[in-house]
């Protein structure tokens, strides 16, 4: 765990494992559960306590919350710790969807504001897939070249590009000089649709994030318990892969949740892989899961599992849904 890899080349070094914060501000129609503020404080200081800790979060997440619950924290600490890892995302306006540079100022700034902070080690582009005007985004005077302003100004030491749809993503990826680039719930035990966004960012030297690694929460808690996938309510058909990985598992008697996660660490291609937490036992237990001893018939087995490439937010009804719910 105490290995650290740079991002880019930008001298920012992040350990094996990050830590996603989606949850923390309490969505239940996603997760299915609800996260009170003092549950989630104490999840931030369990992560900030780590001497090399990673923290991912967005401007979007539950209407701001995540980042206001982790701004308290770093008020309580008096300040952004010294050698851990800050990572924010500018988002669209949330009502009309407008993604401009004005928009991606003013989400950055509203992040500076809710953290507490003046910088940030790590600033993404996110879910251009739900602009309003995809060419808004990348055209002239559009987001990501505000983005590159941003870092420019020394207000963020890497950039990044991070979304769901790969189509989208890779063009963008091709035509600029990002950093860093983070897919989620795209390189997991049952989905491999990241795998060209992979072959892409490696090839032109980008570090890769993979997020989500347990599809939503699935892989970590456990399909009888957690009927979602990838933040949606999940039928017993979608679940079949999940449950042909947990018998699997059952069999050798190791969590799936320790296999899920080594199923990305072990990938020398991911930077780094970040888990969503939402108790402060969750970060220990990815330490435990991340040394946990798997055998080797349990990778030979599920290589024999199919695995689909398919989007797993295919549909343009629960791309919206997923939209509405986050926010």
């Amino acid at each position: 765990m105490a290995e650290l890899s740079e991002i880019g080349k930008t001298g920012i070094r992040v350990p094996r494992i990050g830590f996603g914060s989606t949850g923390l501000g309490s969505i239940p129609e996603i997760y299915g559960y609800e996260v009170e503020e003092d549950r989630a404080i104490d999840t931030i200081r369990a992560i900030l306590s780590q001497p090399n800790a990673f923290l991912d979060t967005s401007r979007c997440y539950a209407m701001g919350r995540s980042e206001e619950r982790i701004g308290k924290v770093i008020r309580e600490l008096g300040g952004w710790p010294d050698g851990r890892v800050l990572s924010t995302k500018i988002d669209r306006h949330m009502e009309t969807g407008a993604f401009d540079a004005s928009q991606a100022r003013r989400s950055f700034e509203e992040s500076l504001t809710a953290l507490s902070v003046d910088s940030v080690d790590i600033l993404h582009v996110h879910d251009v897939e739900y602009a309003n005007d995809l060419s808004e985004v990348k055209g002239r005077g559009g987001a990501i070249e505000e983005l590159f302003r941003i870092k420019e100004e020394g207000l963020a030491k890497a950039v990044g590009i991070a979304a769901g749809r790969i189509d989208l993503m890779m063009p963008i990826l091709e035509g600029w000089d990002f950093d860093v680039v983070l897919t989620h719930n795209r390189h997991t035990l049952v989905n491999d649709n990241a795998a060209p966004l992979i072959e892409l960012a490696k090839s032109r030297g980008v570090s890769i994030l993979n997020a989500a690694p347990y599809s939503g929460g699935a892989l970590a808690r456990g399909s009888a318990i957690h009927r979602f996938y990838v933040y949606r309510p999940a039928d017993d058909e979608v679940l079949a892969p999940i449950r042909a990985v947990e018998e699997v598992c059952g069999r050798y008697d190791v969590p799936v949740g320790a296999v899920a996660l080594q199923y990305s660490m072990k990938d020398d291609d991911i930077t780094s892989t970040v888990c969503g937490v939402t108790w402060p036992q969750h970060v220990e237990q990815a330490t435990e899961w991340a040394e946990w001893s798997i055998p080797e018939g349990i990778w030979e087995e599920l290589a024999e599992l199919d695995k689909t490439s398919r989007d797993p937010e295919c549909l343009p009804s629960a791309l919206m849904e997923q939209n509405r719910l986050i926010a």
